[in-house]
């Protein structure tokens, strides 16, 4: 799957950013730092990993008062499994940019994303963030989601304008993913003025419905984090124009992960109606998302809809679903309606399988309850990728 066509990119006040190699690995770009000139309300979301990385670890702490000036990202290796060092080593990155940028230690956030149980190669990240402060520029974001990638193949952005103000998100992740949350880092920047008790809450609803929304292959990560900050520089917006629009930008971040997935050929959406209630349509819909058989049938063009049938019967605690209230669709196109098959053209079945982007709708017959997942057809590419990982 190739990178989708970007729309232009509209940079947010007062967010200055840098990225660079430090030698991590190679000569791609392995460090960023992003900046507000203005302190920021900020809330963000973690990993609920029992292995959470050492960022994780301190950037709760640091967010913990609901406010943000800088973030700090190396990629290529995970802070992770590292113990007491691993910790300091987060927290002397934040005293590294505070010092730089002449802001309270606390109010920067750590990040760290690749590969686990590795220490970090401090001396590098120390000799990258000397003198940060005057490499600095403004509209530099782009290169900001280029900087956080691991074995992502493009990079992935997005923003919005709301009244006068502008909402951006860049976004990395292709694996490990299933939330909550996933192997993903995504860092949400607006310059529109928002009550600082509206954050959280606001970010909570928005995440529950895209980056809780998709998985690639089940996998929890152990650094997974959502930031959003909010410096208040092109004034007050309506806050329920905000929330749309952040649930659109948001949305679009977790579609490109999820299309993104490592090996992946195709985009699939699952699409769940007639649920008991939201939570209930959500379980089926990971249930499907989820079943390595849809996953390589989708992959494969075979509009084997037995499969979908067996992840849904996985749901087996839902005593309310039943085949002859379910109907089952791949695209438009109905496959098993009420407990028996629909007679379908397989060839046409067989060409819109054959799509970059699928979706299966699933219809349980029982209430209103709604819910929509993302996910992506699993490859040979995945398993070579994850085999040899670290090799």
């Amino acid at each position: 799957m190739s990178q989708p066509e970007q729309k232009e990119f509209i940079h947010p006040k007062g967010y200055l950013s840098v990225a660079k190699n430090v030698g991590i690995k190679d000569e791609t770009l392995d460090l960023t730092v992003i900046y507000s000139e203005k302190r920021a309300n900020a809330a963000a979301m973690f990993t609920r990993s029992r292995f959470p990385g050492a960022p994780v670890i301190v950037g709760r702490e640091h967010v913990a008062d609901g406010f943000a000036q800088a973030v700090v990202v190396n990629s290529k290796n995970a802070n992770v499994a590292m113990g007491r060092p691993g910790i300091d080593d987060a927290r002397e990155m934040c005293r590294l940019v505070a010092g730089e940028l002449g802001i309270a230690e606390r109010d920067v956030l750590p990040f760290s994303t690749g590969v686990i149980g590795r220490p970090l190669p401090m001396e590098k990240i120390r000799a990258g963030l000397k003198g940060i402060r005057g490499e600095l520029e403004p509209n530099g974001l782009e290169l900001a989601a280029r900087a956080i990638m691991t074995t992502d193949r493009w990079p992935k952005f997005i923003s919005r304008r709301v009244g006068n103000a502008v909402i951006a998100g860049i976004a990395k992740g292709v694996g490990m993913i299933e939330p909550n949350m996933a192997t993903m880092l995504v860092y949400l920047m607006t310059d529109a003025e928002l009550p600082a008790n509206s954050l959280k809450p606001m970010l909570k609803r928005v995440v529950d419905r895209t980056f809780n929304s998709m998985s690639i292959d089940t996998d929890t990560s152990t650094s997974d984090t959502v930031v959003l900050m909010a410096n208040s520089l092109a004034g007050a917006v309506d806050a329920a124009e905000f929330e749309r629009a952040l649930l659109d930008v948001s949305e679009h971040l977790a579609r490109e992960i999820a299309r993104n997935g490592e090996g992946a050929t195709k985009l699939i959406t699952v699409e769940v109606s007639g649920a008991k209630d939201d939570a209930q349509a959500k379980r089926v819909a990971k249930a499907v998302v989820n079943s390595p058989l849809v996953k390589t049938a989708v992959y494969g063009c075979d509009p084997n809809w037995g499969r979908v049938i067996a992840a849904i019967g996985k749901c087996f605690d839902d005593t309310d679903i039943e085949p002859a209230k379910t109907t089952i669709r791949f695209g438009d196109a109905e496959v098993f309606e009420h407990g028996a098959p629909v007679d379908c053209d397989l060839e046409a079945l067989r060409a819109y399988l054959g799509k970059d982007e699928v979706t299966i709708g699933v219809d349980l017959g029982i209430a209103n309850g709604a819910a929509r997942v993302w996910g992506c057809d699993l490859t040979e590419e995945y398993i070579k990728e994850n085999a040899y990982y670290t090799t």
